[in-house]
């Protein structure tokens, strides 16, 4: 099933996203959490790809578990910045052997500790051009495109990343997933700009609960993210605590999730983070129990 079937009902659609386990205990824990996550009935879920094409086997092997044990639909994330078209080419074409329907298309990072690192000659620069390459290959793919509320963190200014973003939606891609955020204003002020550059296509929040003090400012230092001064000052205040933070960090989520749902969001969209307790906590308390 592509994703945007999932829309045409109406109703706010339930995703998550995982990222491929290590290790063989990770794989145990990771097949106990979509267990006791698919008991919400999501939509669809997806697994994520390292920048540098690290994960690749993992992300599709799990997207493949994900369909065909779970019965689950999953998107499989697909990052270009380290990649050759030949290569993408071949990606695609065991994707479409594995029954994979649905692809995130993502630029991904340059490595950080590599300064002179530059994208092979075959390759792609910005992740529209890797749209514009699957869809020009395998035109059956239901292509989603990331956003972000508060900009990406290499581009100028939100403007121009709405000019990527509507290049991307040109190009093929049929559903947005933003990036985290934690001030809801961000979100809809980000989708009332893109409706005014004629984007149209659903734009699903990225919902990330806090989990840990180290974990989330590492997270939103990375991609530039802003805590709100009141949400910032309760982490600070109970940093030592772990409970404590979970707790704040789910009472935040269930409040984000109302607020959004509220205005009649298309979805959520919930990063995970491979566990499963927040959210069947914050899912619960919102009764999204389908």
């Amino acid at each position: 099933m592509k994703v945007t079937e999932a829309f045409k009902s109406g109703a706010p659609t339930l995703s998550f996203e995982f990222f491929p386990p290590k290790t063989p205990q990770q794989e145990e824990q990771l097949f106990e959490v979509i267990g006791q996550l698919k008991e919400f009935n999501p939509n669809f879920v997806s697994i994520t790809y390292g920048a540098l094409g690290t994960s690749r086997a993992k992300t599709f092997q799990w997207a493949k578990i994900i369909k065909s044990d779970f019965g689950l639909e999953p998107i499989a994330h697909l990052t270009c910045v380290a990649a050759s078209r030949p290569g993408i080419a071949a990606q695609l074409k065991e994707l479409t052997e594995l029954g994979i329907e649905n692809l995130l298309a993502l630029r991904g990072d340059p490595p950080q500790n590599d300064p002179g690192f530059r994208p092979p000659a075959d390759g792609f620069r910005y992740a529209s051009e890797l749209i514009s390459f699957i869809k020009q290959q395998y035109p059956a793919f239901c292509v989603g495109a990331a956003g972000f509320p508060e900009k990406h963190p290499s581009s100028p200014d939100l403007a121009a990343d709405i000019r990527h973003l509507k290049i991307k939606v040109a190009l093929g891609a049929e559903f947005v997933i933003t990036q985290l955020f934690f001030d809801n204003q961000d979100y809809f002020a980000f989708v009332d700009r893109c409706r005014q550059a004629g984007i149209t296509v659903p734009i699903i929040p990225g919902v990330m609960p806090i989990t840990g003090y180290k974990q989330i400012k590492k997270m939103t230092d990375i991609i530039g993210a802003r805590i709100p001064a009141p949400l910032l000052e309760k982490i600070e205040k109970y940093q030592t605590e772990p409970e404590t933070i979970k707790q704040l960090g789910v009472e935040q989520a269930i409040n984000q999730c109302r607020g959004l749902l509220e205005r009649g969001v298309p979805g959520l969209h919930f990063f995970v983070m491979n566990q499963s307790g927040p959210i069947a906590h914050i899912l619960t308390a919102l009764d999204l129990k389908r």
